[in-house]
């Protein structure tokens, strides 16, 4: 399936070498670019697929500049320092190893505008060459410093203090999955002086538990956490474009409160425009107003919201999944940065991590992917008379009552509608995901 960022599949059935060459070559052809930087997470089919896409690439002329595995921010931020025309990321991020998918980047290191990718399906599906019949083939090369860059890049934002997080002298036990973020994750806090235990991170080992980064995916980390009394915990995503935090009394947290203390730390330096999603919790809205700064909400997607944090100025943003987005880095969903700001942020803190966790831990979020194959138009209009509240119809339908809210949406990167629902305490927040999943049992039948 063709996603906001590309095109995505499962492995042997719609996502295979053939597929993968088809739309490299449709995204050479349409962006004319020259050189492209390529990388990929770990999962088994990623070298067979990168093979396909160097050729399509050299075969229309251009050139490849191949950083190997790495994460999807680092290739993100490798197109600029490179000055590279685009980039390709091979990696389904949180699915599973039976998926993967190609990701497409701009000039900027950007996910491209929904138009061009509609562009390259578009000549994916018709009649014309996607291949050059001139015999001008690009090159390959292979890059090895990446990591590094990427590491130097955030050590020298001006937010950031090496020395003070240094001397604070933290402890960190870290979950990459064996994915990408296996090598940069712990290198970059070894940089940053702290103590790290590390939890699979073997790039050549298979993903040791479901890759999404989610509480219960994570006991081995949330174990961990408690039996070592670490400072912190961090786990990422296979292609670590998500950061989830775990302290040594709870185990593993809501992904929501990473870009809680995110920008919560932020704002503490800089006041400015916030951008988050749809489907983010409310508790960002509450550090807005402590501040004294607005929030924007933008559809669900990386794309969209660095669009937005563009347009609006805004000094961080995100997505509720883990998803930060520090502009002064770049602007796309970074887990490492996301690890170094929340280290500076807990500098001369007398709280423990735990308890400046509970500090944000005000609400329950449940989340819940449905497969619907009915008109969401029509739920859209049950929700509407169900539920009394404030509407927007931006992305799907988000509902905002008193007691909490519910956003119902396509998801852009699986066959599913994907409810998520808010409320201060979790039976409320149940009892509405529960009220929607009735509606869409009812428009089905």
């Amino acid at each position: 399936m063709v996603s906001v960022s590309g095109v995505r599949g499962l492995v042997g059935v719609d996502m295979n070498p053939e597929v993968a060459a088809r739309f490299t070559a449709a995204f050479s052809r349409h962006t004319g670019c020259k050189t492209v930087v390529l990388g990929r997470d770990t999962r088994p089919s990623g070298a067979y697929l990168a093979e396909s896409v160097i050729a399509a690439l050299r075969f229309n002329g251009v050139s490849v500049i191949d950083i190997g595995i790495s994460a999807t921010p680092t290739v993100e931020l490798m197109v600029k320092e490179l000055k590279a025309d685009g980039g390709i990321i091979i990696t389904a991020s949180h699915n599973g190893p039976e998926w993967n998918a190609l990701k497409f980047l701009n000039s900027e290191g950007e996910f491209p505008s929904s138009s061009v990718i509609e562009a390259i399906k578009k000549l994916v599906e018709s009649d014309e060459s996607l291949f050059r019949d001139e015999q001008r083939f690009g090159s390959l090369v292979s890059e090895e410093g990446a990591d590094s860059r990427h590491i130097s890049r955030i050590l020298e934002l001006d937010i950031m203090d090496r020395s003070e997080i240094a001397d604070a002298g933290f402890s960190a036990v870290v979950d990459c999955v064996n994915g990408g973020g296996s090598r940069i994750v712990p290198a970059l806090l070894r940089s940053l002086g702290v103590d790290v235990k590390e939890l699979f991170t073997d790039i050549d080992a298979p993903f040791p538990h479901v890759p999404e980064p989610r509480p219960e995916n994570l006991i081995e980390l949330s174990e961990t956490m408690k039996r070592v009394s670490a400072d912190i915990g961090f786990a990422v995503d296979p292609d670590a474009d998500r950061l989830v935090l775990a302290d040594a009394v709870k185990g593993v947290r809501s992904e929501e409160l990473t870009l809680a203390l995110v920008v919560d730390f932020v704002l503490s330096r800089e006041k400015g425009p916030v951008v988050v999603n749809m489907s983010t919790s409310r508790i960002i809205d509450d550090i807005c107003a402590s501040h004294g700064v607005p929030l924007y909400r933008s559809k669900v997607g990386e794309a969209n919201v660095s669009e937005m944090m563009k347009d609006v100025g805004a000094v961080v943003g995100g997505e509720g999944n883990g998803g930060v987005i520090y502009p002064g880095l770049h602007y796309g969903r970074d887990a490492m940065v996301g690890m170094a700001l929340i280290l500076r942020y807990l500098v001369g803190e007398n709280a423990s991590f735990a308890e400046k966790l509970d500090l944000f831990d005000r609400y329950t979020i449940v989340k819940k992917k449905v497969p619907f194959n009915g008109n969401l138009d029509d739920v859209f209009v049950q929700l509407e008379n169900d539920f009394r509240g404030k509407i927007s119809t931006l992305d799907g339908i988000r509902i905002d009552m008193d007691e909490g809210w519910i956003h119902v949406r396509k998801s852009n990167t699986e066959p599913v509608v994907r409810i998520i629902a808010e409320a201060r305490k979790k039976e409320r927040a149940e009892e509405l995901v529960g009220r929607v999943e009735k509606i869409l049992e009812r428009s089905s039948l």
